[in-house]
């Protein structure tokens, strides 16, 4: 239990430390100029060192399907409810895939290492790449929209690089394409920067962040999708269906993953009340402490 302690309270530095700047230098410090620098360069080497660290093997895609198809259910759900309930265009975005967005890498890989071991690196690998696609195609479609028509929405979804990244590194791992040693050190550079600069940024948007620029309706329908609704849907089907027990915990804690530190960063990037995506992570990261290891006890069940 202390490994998942230590798993999750590491990566707190980071966010304490962008409190403490934006605290400090206060408007010296521009978000937007951040998450540009963030989403559209250095998420780019994230992207291409995390699919081609390890060769993606087709034969696990079995997992992350069952995660992409739980995650499809609940959006469906949410498409047919949160309309009725969200009339403010950029809370009826933010309620729709927020809670579907999980930290399924920086959080959800060490956890599942702590619980699993390394055995769990090939499934979580994968799982967080289906994860990859949900943000940056159903993600960036739904913040976009927060301030933008659908045909614009669309298009915001091909003008990021990260996406074509993805697709070329796939292509090159499928291939087996040898990459120099010299340029995989070059893509980890890039990619601890961008895992530190977007942990950091969240900590920028936490400053001044206050729980109650949150409606209450908001507030408890992402949390309700993201801690009960996910994974009563992913225990149920878990439970049915016939899978080795340790592939099944993965793609249940991975669902159990709060919300992910890339919210904030689509949430800023599409002007979709960012200090409001930041306070509902932050909620569903300190909820998480303790929902983790009821998570983890229930795993007792697969």
């Amino acid at each position: 239990m202390s490994s998942i302690i230590f798993s999750i309270l590491s990566i707190y530095v980071f966010i304490v430390m962008g409190y403490l700047s934006k605290m400090s230098f206060q408007e010296k410090i521009d978000d937007k100029t951040i998450t540009l620098i963030n989403v559209y360069f250095l998420q780019v080497f994230l992207t291409f060192w995390g699919l081609l660290i390890r060769p993606i093997d087709i034969t696990l895609l079995f997992a992350p399907s069952i995660y992409l198809f739980i995650v499809l259910v609940v959006l469906l759900f949410s498409a047919l409810i949160a309309r009725y309930l969200f009339q403010e265009k950029k809370e009826y975005s933010i309620a729709m895939v927020s809670a579907v967005i999980g930290n399924t890498g920086n959080l959800g890989i060490p956890i599942n290492i702590a619980i699993f071991g390394e055995e769990s690196i090939p499934y979580t690998t994968i799982v967080n790449l289906f994860n990859v696609f949900v943000v940056y195609t159903i993600g960036v479609y739904f913040y976009s929209r927060g301030s933008y028509d659908a045909k614009t929405s669309l298009t915001n979804i091909i003008k990021l690089p990260i996406l074509w990244a993805a697709i070329v590194a796939i292509l090159l791992s499928v291939y087996e394409v040898t990459i120099h040693e010299s340029i995989m050190k070059m893509l980890m550079m890039g990619a601890y920067a961008s895992m530190t600069m977007q942990l950091f940024l969240f900590g920028i948007y936490l400053y001044g962040t206050q729980i109650k620029e949150i409606s209450k309706r908001l507030l408890l329908w992402v949390l309700t999708l993201k801690f009960v609704l996910l994974p009563i849907i992913a225990f149920v089907l878990l439970y049915n269906i016939s899978l080795e027990p340790m592939v099944k915990g993965i793609i249940f804690i991975e669902l159990l993953m709060p919300l992910a530190v890339a919210n904030v960063n689509l949430a800023s990037l599409y002007e979709c009340k960012p200090r409001v995506v930041t306070a509902l992570v932050f909620i569903s990261s300190f909820l998480f402490l303790g929902i983790i290891f009821i998570g983890v006890k229930l795993l007792e069940y697969f």
